[in-house]
């Protein structure tokens, strides 16, 4: 091969890794505009706050928009490269994100448009401890995801993985409790139901960050777990 054609190839190289390297940026700067509109989500309901409620729905049509855009870098990324072995993983493990992260920015709307429904039907305390453990631990799913892909950690992201079993545990917990709570006191049913769907929703939320924890396990292990019992691929998941 001539210095020339050595050359020309590097330059390709180079150029096909920068791709990477900014798709990836893109698929992490949407999840720092997830996790926003997460955060003041859950602020709608425990502030009873209608007017930024009404923002965080608005939002909803930026994170489509995000994810349209790095959806159609992946596809180029594809069509004009060719990406094998763990660069294809790459690609895909981004496509796949990005499904989650939308799915997010929609849980986290319907977690706003329950506050906003919850601020105008009066003040009622039920439930509100338990919303605010709950989504202290959801957030803390979502960003730890994040941080696994950004830093490729198969540790950190079977942790999340497996964490998400508690978070759906204490909800199926908390969900008993309003239920409980709809039957002692019938004139609250309608109120409750609007906190119930909020956590449904933040419920759905640390599935989705479970499943970019699996993205990133698959993206550096070449490891499908899904459907897998978490506990026994540990130890063949961690060095």
């Amino acid at each position: 091969m001539s210095t020339q054609t050595e050359e020309h190839g590097q330059h390709i190289s180079q150029q096909f890794n920068a791709a990477l390297e900014e798709v990836k940026t893109h698929m992490l700067e949407m999840g720092g505009a997830v996790e926003k509109q997460l955060s003041e989500a859950i602020d709608v309901v425990l502030n009873s706050d209608s007017g930024l409620g009404q923002r965080v729905i608005k939002e909803d049509d930026e994170i489509d928009a995000m994810e349209r855009n790095i959806d159609e870098e992946c596809s180029l990324i594809i069509a004009r490269r060719q990406p094998a072995a763990s660069d294809l993983r790459l690609v895909l493990a981004i496509i796949k994100t990005i499904r989650d992260l939308e799915r997010i920015g929609d849980e986290s709307s319907k977690i706003a448009r329950m506050g906003v429904k919850l601020s105008e039907s009066g003040d009622v305390a039920e439930g509100f401890v338990e919303f605010k453990y709950l989504s202290e631990k959801v957030r803390s799913l979502v960003n730890r995801a994040l941080d696994s892909f950004a830093r490729f950690d198969v540790e950190a992201a079977l942790a999340v993985a497996q964490e998400d079993a508690e978070v759906d545990k204490y909800y199926a917990s908390a969900i008993r409790s309003l239920i409980t709570y709809m039957a002692e006191d019938p004139a609250q049913i309608s109120r409750m139901l609007n906190l119930l769907w909020a956590f449904r929703a933040l419920e759905r939320v640390g599935d989705h960050a479970k499943n970019v924890s699996e993205h990133v396990i698959y993206l550096v292990r070449g490891t499908d777990i899904r459907h897998e019992n978490l506990t026994e691929i540990a130890e063949q998941l961690v060095d």
